[in-house]
């Protein structure tokens, strides 16, 4: 394969490749000096030198390899492989270090916005708008740089016309294919700026407590209260509703609820809630209340609202002003503890038959009244069974055809014969 080349050409080029390298480490020097220069008690040039360090050196190396194989090997075949090596080599490095760029940018911008501090929501919302552009430049220099190489090569440019001639299909089969993925990229960028969830927001979701921990394209992780970390899609937050506590600050109000009992007073209450919250740094100051929000049921609730400056001080501050209403009542004021009250009605315990034997008999102030005969039905002598009214024997049969059958009338009789006929049905 070398016989059309002369080894000194070989060996110039070797040479070349030494200088090359040498002449991109000093570049690289100069490079760093004139940015700690340029940046003297900044923070930038070091950010800048971590990032693009290394790819400017390759990027540099790959350039001066690519001058050095023009200047000292005659065109050939194996020349034109080489080239196309750097190209490939150029393109690679070229993408990283444009990325590395657009990182240290952003990091530059994070930097500036602090999320450790009171007011932190521009903050919040800074980094949640980098931390999804940051993953936007990487994922499109990946896209360039594999478009790239695969241009350089001489068929697949032959094919990109029939693959941009058969474009809709693909597409249509694509964004069917990956409809689940696509619609979490597009509600990861949503997310990004539509500003409904930020880094370090505090939100309920699913039953769960806990903060913003980090938003990718396709995923949320919500960082919760004890130390697990719930994963949910990005479309979650855009099609289902979710608790932000801490989207227009991160100041919140909190409850605290007692059910005691009805000997309670409330203005005493009051008094040693102001002293328990002058004695804690938690309280911010802004709002304490206590009311008396019901009062049924054998209890009387009473609601005691505070103020925090974020959602885990509320939390602390809730469980203190607990405690220590708890303990006031307990110490100073035990008959307000809840109570359950018995009503025993005196004429029930005299019923019973112990009461009855140990109370003593009372005499009545009445005089003595006999009391009545008991009914005692006459068995009938007909069917010695006991007859009522209307019933039973013959005779009360007769009875009752007196009192319930019809009187006849004759039609056109006069009054004479009318009174004669009701006077004989009498007797």
């Amino acid at each position: 394969m070398l016989d059309g080349f002369e080894w000194h050409s070989w060996l110039g080029f070797g040479v070349a490749v030494v200088i090359a390298a040498i002449a991109a480490l000093v570049i690289s020097a100069i490079a760093r000096q004139i940015a700690r220069a340029v940046g003297r008690h900044k923070e930038w040039p070091r950010i800048l030198l971590k990032r693009a360090r290394w790819p400017f050196r390759l990027l540099l190396f790959i350039a001066g390899l690519w001058i050095v194989l023009v200047a000292t090997l005659d065109e050939s075949e194996v020349r034109a492989g080489f080239e196309h090596l750097l190209l490939i080599a150029m393109i690679v490095v070229g993408s990283w270090f444009v990325c590395e760029l657009a990182l240290f940018g952003m990091d530059l911008s994070t930097a500036r916005y602090r999320i450790d501090v009171a007011d932190n929501k521009v903050a919040r919302r800074v980094r949640t708008q980098i931390a999804i552009l940051r993953r936007l430049v990487v994922v499109i220099a990946v896209v360039v740089a594999i478009g790239g190489v695969l241009l350089s090569f001489p068929e697949v440019r032959l094919v990109g016309a029939s693959v941009l001639a058969s474009a809709g299909l693909l597409s249509v089969v694509a964004g069917l294919a990956a409809q689940s993925t696509l619609a979490n990229l597009f509600a990861g960028i949503q997310l990004a700026f539509s500003e409904a969830i930020r880094v370090d927001d505090v939100v309920v979701v699913e039953g769960e407590w806990g903060k913003i921990g980090e938003i990718t394209l396709s995923y949320v992780v919500v960082n919760l209260w004890d130390e697990r970390n719930l994963v949910l899609p990005c479309t979650y937050f855009t099609t289902q509703p979710f608790q932000n506590w801490t989207r227009e600050g991160s100041a919140l109000l909190g409850s605290v609820e007692l059910d005691l009992d009805w000997r309670i007073a409330p203005s005493l209450m009051r008094e040693q809630l102001a002293a328990s919250l002058e004695r804690t740094e938690l309280w911010d100051q802004r709002a304490s209340v206590l009311q008396v929000t019901d009062a049924v049921g054998g209890f009387v609730r009473v609601r005691i609202l505070v103020t925090a400056a974020d959602a885990p001080t509320l939390f602390d501050l809730r469980c203190y002003v607990r405690e220590e209403m708890v303990t006031w009542v307990q110490t100073q004021h035990p008959t307000s503890i809840p109570h359950q009250r018995v009503l025993v009605d005196p004429v029930a315990v005299d019923a019973t038959p112990d009461a009855a034997s140990a109370r003593p008999e009372k005499k009545s102030s009445r005089k003595h009244e006999p009391e009545p005969e008991p009914f005692v039905d006459v068995p009938s002598p007909h069917t010695g069974e006991q007859s009522n009214l209307f019933s039973g024997s013959p005779e009360a049969e007769e009875r009752a055809s007196m009192f319930t059958s019809a009187i006849p009338i004759q039609t056109g009789a006069s009054d004479q014969e009318v009174e004669e006929t009701l006077d004989r049905d009498g007797a």
